[in-house]
C-alpha cells in the first residue's frame, strides 16, 4: 500500500496496527478514480477493528508473501472472514483478486509456487492474481491497476444483470393520466 501510494519502501516499517488507510487516484483508460485503500491488520486481536470495514468495499485484495507458506493458507479463513463481515450474499460473485508479494525472493526462500497460487485461485473461482515485489517495485501498480479493472468489469456485469424494476421512483418523469397517485397498487403492509 505505501509503494503503491507514496512509491515509498521502508525495510524496517512494522506491521499494520488495527487499520490503516490511504486514498490515490489512478487513471486507467483515460478515467481517473480514487482508490481507497484500507489495510486491516491481521492479528487476531485486530479482528473487532478490521470486520467493519468490510461491509461496503468494492473489490477485496488478498495479500500473501511468497515466502511464507502459513500467510498463504490462511487466504481461505481471509476470504470467509470478508464474506461474512461484508455480507456478501452466498453464491455472489464478488471482485477478489490475490497479490502474492515479496516476488524479490529467492528461489530457495520461495514458499508458494506460481502453480500454487494458480490452483488455489481456480479452485476458490478467483480470475485475478499476480505476483508484486513492494521492496523494488515489481508489479506494484499492476496489481492497483488489476484491481480496478476487475472491479469494472465486475460493475459491467451487474449493470448488464440488474433488474429493470427499483426502489427508487423518478420524480422527473410526469405522471400519466390514467393514474391518480404514484402509489396506487403499493403494498401498504
Amino acid at each position: 500500500m505505501n509503494r503503491f501510494v507514496s512509491n515509498h519502501f521502508d525495510e524496517h516499517s512494522f506491521h499494520t496496527i488495527g487499520v490503516e488507510f490511504l486514498n490515490k487516484d489512478i487513471d486507467i483508460d483515460n478515467e481517473s478514480y480514487t482508490l481507497q485503500i484500507w489495510d486491516t491488520a491481521g492479528q487476531e486481536r485486530f479482528k473487532t477493528l478490521r470486520t467493519p470495514f468490510y461491509r461496503g468495499s468494492d473489490i477485496c485484495i488478498l495479500t500473501y508473501a511468497i515466502d511464507d507458506k502459513s500467510s498463504f493458507r490462511n487466504m481461505n479463513m481471509w476470504k470467509n472472514e470478508f464474506l461474512y463481515y461484508a455480507d456478501i450474499k452466498e453464491n455472489a460473485s464478488f471482485p477478489f483478486i490475490v497479490v502474492g508479494n515479496k516476488s524479490d525472493v529467492s528461489v530457495e526462500e520461495r514458499e508458494v509456487s506460481q502453480l500454487e497460487l494458480e490452483t488455489w485461485c481456480n479452485e476458490n473461482s478467483i480470475a485475478s492474481c499476480i505476483e508484486t515485489s513492494a521492496k523494488n517495485a515489481s508489479n506494484v501498480q499492476e496489481a492497483f491497476k488489476l484491481a480496478v479493472q476487475h472491479w469494472l468489469r465486475a460493475e459491467s456485469r451487474a449493470d448488464r444483470t440488474d433488474c429493470t424494476y427499483s426502489d427508487t421512483v423518478d420524480l422527473s418523469k410526469k405522471q400519466s393520466d390514467g393514474r391518480s397517485s404514484c402509489c396506487t397498487g403499493a403494498n401498504d403492509d
